[in-house]
């Protein structure tokens, strides 16, 4: 099934129906495929409900499913149909076969793919600003904002800034990226993947058959293996970031100077100077303080020269970067200071779900200078490295969330000195109330109440934006009170 046609008057299953289900689902009907859907309203019950499908209606003559990211491999309708030997698509490949030629006839889109445990979003929206400062028509488009398939069906569009999960990745087949990123890879989704090898492996399908550059993280050799282990296109750039001086194939820093040995004719000899850290000023905090990276913490940093490498794989003039990394605009729960009560700021980044993220945020700030709001649902984590690296960031800790064990297990272990106060997970409408007047308790002037929890959000919350929206909520309603 290589063309829009051969699913005219064929039996296609779409397994899920969410944002990118349901884009899935609109352009099949248009394409005139005799559609099916299975979704269960509860995403616990999506192998209860797959599997009564099954058992109703079988597979045969299904031509293709369309798997929705949330839907694991091992699902029955998923596993079944790779058993009987139907092609299991994502949205994303979908997408990939559907794509629309632009207006002017050159051909469809590019596409401008990343990945990584984290980092996606910031480092689409900034490819995004980008490539509108070099006068392109683009989109930041799949796992956040726009259904790529959607995006990919758009005719005017010149370039496509694309965010992918493990999850879209997983069964996705034939996407050829004109460059593609790997930010860095930590365990992850693990419930989902089964190993870590695993989750790995399917982050590296980014890079297979990538046309003009793989982009690398240099302090994360995994993401290099993953490159050298992909199958891509004769000539395709291997290219690293690192917020050290850059190397011969490398983006990164001299002095506060983002700078291209990567892609510049002249990158044996010389540097071509990309952007300063004065025009990420906007993303960083007062209360940071990195030697490499001053106020801007460094993985706003790294994310800014993935960005970068990739708009200049897509031949992007280097003096678009500084005004496209200046007019970027981060979303909302990334390291966003709320309030600020009695010298003390409250930060919310409540998208930090994972420890990777949680190390990263603590580490945008001084020693001894954080009371931590963290926990959540772990998914079956360990945080023993998280709290290793970050004790020395750590005034104290308030846990929530059902999942408090395994993070107060690891503070015993490697931070005994660090005080720790639980929030009772009851009464979810006043948790964040809760924490923040322990935090409060703990706290001294010049320090930051940082929500950065290193766990999912759905324990308590329908989403990390609700988790961050009632952390916001909770601290201007203390820094009110304390008027």
């Amino acid at each position: 099934m290589d063309a829009a046609t051969d699913l005219a008057g064929r039996r296609v299953v779409v397994a899920g129906l969410g944002v990118s289900g349901r884009a899935a689902a609109e352009a099949l009907a248009e394409r005139g495929a005799r559609l099916e859907t299975v979704d269960a309203a509860d995403p616990a019950a999506d192998a209860a409900d797959a599997g009564a499908f099954v058992a109703a209606r079988g597979l045969d003559g299904v031509a293709l499913v369309v798997a929705s990211p949330g839907w694991a491999p091992a699902n029955p309708l998923l596993a079944g149909a790779v058993a009987r030997g139907v092609p299991v698509w994502s949205e994303v490949e979908l997408a990939w076969r559907l794509r629309a030629e632009r207006a002017d006839g050159s051909g469809p889109a590019p596409w401008l793919a990343v990945t990584g445990t984290n980092g996606k979003t910031t480092t689409v929206g900034m490819l995004e600003s980008i490539l509108r400062a070099d006068g392109a028509h683009t989109l930041a488009v799949g796992n956040v904002g726009t259904p790529v398939l959607q995006a990919a069906t758009d005719p005017t569009l010149d370039v496509l800034a694309v965010e992918l999960s493990s999850f879209q990745l997983h069964f996705t087949h034939s996407m050829s990226a004109q460059a593609a990123a790997v930010l860095n890879v930590a365990p992850d989704h693990l419930d989902w993947h089964g190993t870590f090898e695993a989750y790995a492996a399917d982050k590296g399908r980014i890079y297979e058959r990538a046309q003009v550059a793989c982009v690398y993280n240099a302090a994360d050799p995994r993401t290099e293996r993953l490159v050298r282990d992909a199958d891509v296109v004769d000539g395709a750039l291997a290219v690293g970031f690192t917020l050290a001086m850059p190397t011969v194939g490398q983006l990164g820093l001299v002095e506060d100077v983002l700078v291209d040995r990567g892609f510049m004719t002249r990158r044996h000899t010389h540097a071509a100077e990309l952007a300063t850290l004065a025009d990420l000023a906007h993303l960083g905090s007062a209360d940071a303080a990195d030697p490499r990276t001053g106020s801007v913490p460094p993985h706003v940093v790294a994310d800014a020269l993935a960005a970068a490498a990739l708009a200049l794989a897509h031949g992007v003039r280097p003096a678009a970067v500084a005004p496209g990394l200046r007019a970027y605009a981060p979303g909302a729960h990334r390291i966003t200071t709320v309030a600020q009560l009695g010298g003390v700021s409250y930060v919310d980044d409540s998208k930090a779900t994972n420890a990777h993220a949680a190390a990263a945020s603590l580490g945008a700030f001084g020693p001894g200078s954080v009371v931590w709001v963290a926990g959540g649902l772990a998914k079956g984590a360990q945080f023993d490295d998280l709290v290793q690296a970050r004790r020395d960031r750590l005034r104290a800790v308030v846990l929530i969330g059902v999942d408090q064990e395994p993070l107060r297990e690891a503070l015993t272990r490697h931070a005994p000195e660090v005080p720790v106060a639980a929030v009772d997970p009851g009464d979810t409408g006043s948790v964040m109330t809760r924490a923040l007047i322990a935090a409060r308790r703990l706290a001294r002037p010049g320090d930051t109440v940082l929500l950065a929890p290193a766990c999912a959000s759905m324990d308590q919350f329908a989403s990390y934006a609700e988790r961050g929206d009632a952390f916001a909520a909770a601290a201007r309603s203390l820094a009110e009170a304390g008027r």
